[in-house]
């Protein structure tokens, strides 16, 4: 587009035992360079509530490890992983439609500031940093004649979960690179669908919640006494690559509706995280 433009975007994602908000804005300079602010919120469900009970339970325990009272970040019923993420973008050269009778893709460049505030429970969650930069490379090509566009991203990042979980682990915060592909299909002018992949981190993979130094696969004894037994299995954090099958729709060239099922696996001591979400896009 000429000039300045900007955009204003939702996400909802109601998954098994999470639930994401997020919401942000960009402002684009002469289709070349990007600023970007997101702000995401994402509710815990069933297991860290459980969780966050046996701690309240068993708190005389933590409290005995340090000598003082210990704050895990995990609140029963009330626990919530807030995350601020500015980011900037350039378009380092091509432009995905009006150069799409060349073998050239559109390639921009970018990075974002991530900071998440819990620290508490990144701690819990044995997170090394609860704030870090990630850089990413992207190039996308749209192929006309098969109404079909490609897009793959090589992310550079430590990042648990995009950031939500922090980032790093034990074995500190060492970036990696990570790809990204998605694959879209125009059925018509204003409905567009596609499949998308992302590759995730093992920065938290095997390790187990902890409190004050000490492993909470520890207290499977105090579990089975409190009948939790099956908690324990829980307490062992695995992360998976992140999938989704969307549809799009553009009722105007200001507006997009998207409608997904995301396949986002395990995420800290949760498996199966699957569901529906929806995004908004609004531009002017």
């Amino acid at each position: 587009k000429e000039g300045i433009n900007g955009d204003l975007h939702y996400t909802y994602a109601p998954l098994a035992n999470y639930t994401l908000h997020s919401i942000g804005a960009a402002v684009g300079f002469w289709d070349r360079f990007e600023l970007s602010y997101t702000s995401s919120s994402l509710t815990t469900g069933s297991t860290l509530d459980t969780l966050g009970l046996v701690f309240d339970t068993v708190g005389g325990l933590t409290d005995s490890v340090a000598g003082l009272p210990i704050s895990t970040g995990i609140e029963p019923f009330n626990t919530t992983i807030d995350m601020e993420t500015i980011g900037a973008k350039v378009r380092v050269f091509g432009e995905a439609i009006y150069d799409s009778d060349n073998l050239f893709p559109q390639v921009a460049i970018g990075a974002f500031y991530k900071k998440n505030k819990n620290d508490d429970l990144l701690r819990t969650l044995k997170a090394d940093k609860t704030k870090d930069w990630e850089a990413y490379i992207s190039a996308t090509k749209i192929f006309f004649p098969i109404n079909t566009l490609i897009n793959i991203t090589a992310r550079y990042t430590a990042a648990n979960q995009t950031g939500l979980v922090g980032f790093g682990g034990p074995g500190g915060s060492d970036k990696e690179i990570r790809p990204e592909i998605s694959l879209a299909y125009l059925l018509r002018k204003d409905t567009v669908i596609g499949v998308e992949w992302a590759k995730h981190g093992d920065n938290l993979e095997g390790e187990s919640v902890e409190v004050a130094g000490l492993d909470l696969t520890a207290l499977q004894p105090t579990l089975d006494t409190l009948g939790l037994s099956a908690l324990s299995g829980t307490l062992t954090q695995h992360e998976s690559d992140w999938y989704d099958i969307f549809v799009a729709f553009f009722p105007n060239k200001n507006l997009s509706i998207t409608m997904a099922y995301a396949m986002l696996g395990n995420i800290t001591i949760t498996p199966d995280q699957h569901g529906f979400y929806m995004s908004l896009q609004a531009s002017f």
